[in-house]
């Protein structure tokens, strides 16, 4: 059995502002991330201190980072989705 693809893909007139998009919650991502990593290398003593209940800095900032990519990701899918509703639907009218 052959089978082609489920829908017709054409161009995507959204794809600059997603890519566009998608860097700068890069960057956002990046900061955070570098800000771990530099704690961690410049005072790493300071990722032992005890900030929720009994967990330490290192396990909630680490959480905090895969929550806030999760929440990013979940961000970023709404308004690409916007995105290609309002750009890719005026080329069809």
């Amino acid at each position: 059995m052959k089978h082609g693809p489920a829908v017709e893909l054409g161009v995507d007139l959204a794809s600059k502002k997603k890519a566009r998009l998608g860097v700068w919650f890069f960057l956002i991502y990046f900061v955070f991330y570098a800000g771990f990593v530099a704690i961690g290398v410049t005072n790493y003593e300071l990722l032992g201190m005890k900030v929720i209940g009994e967990q330490n800095l290192a396990v909630v900032y680490g959480i905090g980072l895969i929550v806030f990519a999760v929440v990013l990701g979940i961000i970023y899918n709404a308004i690409c989705t916007s995105y290609e509703d309002k750009l890719n639907n005026t080329e069809k009218s």
